[in-house]
């Protein structure tokens, strides 16, 4: 992996928010491949619960003070950026006033799912891939985890087509048991409509639960990863019938090499 560049895009990485299979390997995988002598770069929301002052987030002027439309309103796009300490690692933060101020991550102090969740996902999806172009930083490998980044490969191979920043970029999905219950918005797939992406490419926005959005997220991507001991079986069965290389699950333990084979041999092919 040496030279190469791989972008982790992650709704949640250790240690802005608690510990778990997500945030610790959106950490442990960027490390890995630090310390193999490849190019990360990592992003993340901004949610509002995350302390700016002790992690040292700041604002990147030149990377920020553009507009992303979603749904037909202009929503401005600021982003951040803190090192992890004792690590030679930065990390990016997609942020928006509207969307990851409150101090909660996907849900209310009353455990109420946020009725925005899924303009949310699509502003990070953009927000992402227009900073990255903004970088002029083409990723080798764009690696997703977790479902309000699930968009990302949507976005990447539909909307953003033909950007040639990223036509040589190998997108991995890691696919966790980590979802949310019952469904975004009601009309996220009107929204999604919204940048002419074809009805064909998201009928399971039909019903837009954690599965079907899994679901869109790895028929987008080039290869699949396990992040879970066990993961729904409707996802699992579906995985089956894709003809994509896909990892199987590697605890934290024993994943490094594995991610290093499956990266070099089955993603870089």
């Amino acid at each position: 992996m040496k030279d190469k560049r791989v972008l982790y895009v992650s709704s949640e990485v250790i240690p802005y928010l608690p510990e778990t299979e997500i945030s610790s390997m959106s950490f442990e995988a960027p490390r890995m491949i630090n310390n193999n002598g490849g190019q990360i770069r990592i992003f993340m929301p901004r949610y509002g619960n995350i302390n700016e002052r002790r992690h040292q987030l700041h604002e990147v002027i030149r990377l920020s003070g553009m507009n992303l439309v979603i749904n037909d309103l202009d929503m401005p796009l600021i982003i951040k950026v803190a090192s992890i300490p004792k690590e030679r690692i930065q990390v990016y933060f997609i942020d928006n006033e509207d969307y990851f101020k409150r101090k909660a991550t996907y849900a209310d102090e009353d455990g109420n799912f946020y009725k925005d969740n899924d303009e949310r996902a699509i502003f990070f999806a953009k927000g992402v891939i227009e900073t990255v172009k903004k970088l002029n930083w083409a990723p080798d490998i764009i690696h997703v985890h977790g479902w309000l980044a699930s968009f990302l490969p949507l976005y990447l191979r539909n909307y953003y087509g033909n950007e040639p920043l990223f036509e040589n970029s190998k997108i991995v999905t890691s696919v966790y048991n980590q979802g949310f219950e019952g469904t975004l918005a009601k009309n996220t797939i009107d929204k999604v409509r919204f940048d002419a992406i074809d009805d064909g490419a998201i009928t399971e926005l039909e019903e837009p639960n954690y599965v079907n959005l899994m679901k869109i997220a790895v028929k987008n991507s080039d290869a699949v990863i396990i992040g879970s001991a066990e993961i729904p079986k409707e996802l699992e069965d579906f995985i089956n019938t894709l003809d994509k290389p896909v990892l199987k699950y590697h605890n934290m333990e024993n994943f490094s090499q594995a991610y290093l084979d499956f990266y070099s041999a089955k993603v870089l092919k």
